[in-house]
């Protein structure tokens, strides 16, 4: 492995990467996610700790994420991820996810540039759910164009209302 200092961001402390430890209280706190992606070895430990972490059997490779603003709390959207976007998430700090339509590895933002900034992390108790807690960037995070890909509400006899907004225009920011 090779030698490289990380620096604490709430403390400003260096510390050596061979063997990190974060001074945060073990219970909540919210600083810890950030302090665990920067102290641990991006190319090895925190793939490690992925699979251990959560429980991929369980969901035949692919587990639930949902993004949730992490001011405000709102939900943005619910996704999957298998253990390579976990890793990329983990690795780079930005949401990725697996898309089941497209087959493949999915960064949130990566065509729209609507990233979402990963600012902390939640696990269930059964190591098969987590939540994304988000700044999300660009405004929205639908491909439809709006804040939360929850827009629409059910109304009393059984038809759906639009209760958004528009972001952004879906056609504009899509054209291929």
């Amino acid at each position: 492995m090779m030698k490289m200092e990380l620096v604490c961001e709430k403390y400003n402390e260096t510390v050596g990467a061979a063997a990190p430890k974060c001074r945060h209280p073990e219970e909540y706190c919210k600083y810890r996610m950030q302090c665990m992606i920067h102290f641990l070895d991006r190319e090895e430990s925190q793939r490690n700790k992925g699979k251990e972490l959560l429980r991929f059997d369980k969901g035949n490779g692919l587990l639930p994420a949902i993004a949730q603003d992490a001011n405000t709390g709102e939900i943005l959207m619910l996704a999957y991820i298998n253990d390579e976007a976990w890793d990329k998430t983990l690795t780079t700090g930005k949401a990725h996810y697996w898309s089941r339509s497209r087959n493949k590895l999915w960064l949130k933002g990566e065509t729209s540039g609507h990233y979402q900034v990963v600012k902390e992390i939640l696990v269930d108790c059964d190591s098969d759910t987590v939540v994304f807690k988000v700044e999300q960037l660009g405004g929205a995070t639908c491909h439809e164009g709006y804040r939360s890909c929850f827009f629409r509400r059910l109304e009393e006899g059984g038809d759906l209302s639009i209760k958004d907004t528009r972001v952004f225009d879906p056609g504009e920011v899509y054209k291929k």
